[in-house]
């Protein structure tokens, strides 16, 4: 699992401006969340710095929020506090959620913010996706944003430098993504993100992390999901899109 503890104090400069807040990241989830009742219980099982989880925490719904990222907890916990939200927060990865929590505990599990691609290889990321299933009710729904994995192969290795400036907490700073791609699929792969913060006085603050990272192919993401007993409802996986969303039912 990737640590992101050094990216976690800056992580707010990889959130879009659409996501920013936790009412409008909640918001971005609308068509899911009209599916369940407003005092749902629901799982943020990677919570980053917890923009999701206190958003859903201000709809009524009953949230626990966990990361494998001590400091990404902590970030959450402290967002939680700063707007008076009840959101339970415990540091776990994926594979030890079911030492924390009851099978059918929770009506909707999310796992957003392209994080899945860090479960090591096909059988973590099997591990991983049956241990969300376990958690969710008969009829609870899995929620899960990926990145379009087979265009970030096409483009191999490169460098992409972000084109414009990001403002967040007063402060500028310029995005770099630095990505190493492996030969073949099933190999461990790395993603270098950095984050270079600009003053008009001339200091830069750079803040980077060293990631690993194991894609998968859509197909393969929606057989897995049906062998932990899942049924895709909905989709907008699109081949020339950057990212997409699937919705999942347990059965």
């Amino acid at each position: 699992m990737s640590s992101y503890n050094a990216l976690a104090e800056v992580y707010e400069w990889l959130i879009s401006d659409a996501k920013l807040t936790p009412a409008e990241f909640a918001a971005s989830f609308d068509d899911v969340l009209r599916l369940v009742p407003p005092n749902a219980h629901v799982l943020d099982c990677s919570c980053g710095t917890g923009q999701l989880a206190v958003g859903l925490a201000g709809l009524g719904m009953h949230v626990t929020a966990t990361d494998a990222s001590d400091a990404m907890v902590r970030r959450t916990a402290e967002l939680a506090e700063e707007f008076g939200a009840s959101v339970r927060t415990v540091r776990a990865d994926w594979q030890e959620l079911p030492a924390h929590f009851d099978d059918g505990t929770f009506d909707v599990v999310f796992c957003v913010g392209n994080s899945l691609h860090h479960a090591e290889g096909a059988r973590g990321r099997a591990a991983a996706l049956e241990s969300m299933s376990r958690l969710l009710r008969r009829g609870g729904r899995l929620v899960l944003t990926s990145r379009t994995w087979e265009l970030v192969r096409a483009r191999g290795s490169r460098l992409d430098i972000g084109d414009r400036l990001v403002r967040r907490n007063g402060r500028d700073a310029v995005v770099v993504y630095r990505w190493d791609i492996a030969p073949n699929w099933e190999d461990e792969h790395h993603i270098e993100i950095a984050i270079a913060q600009v003053d008009a006085a001339g200091p830069v603050l750079v803040s980077s992390e060293l990631l690993s990272s194991w894609p998968y192919r859509y197909e393969e993401l929606e057989a897995e999901l049906h062998r932990v007993g899942l049924r895709t409802d909905m989709s907008t996986f699109d081949p020339e899109a950057e990212n997409y969303t699937v919705v999942a039912s347990k059965v």
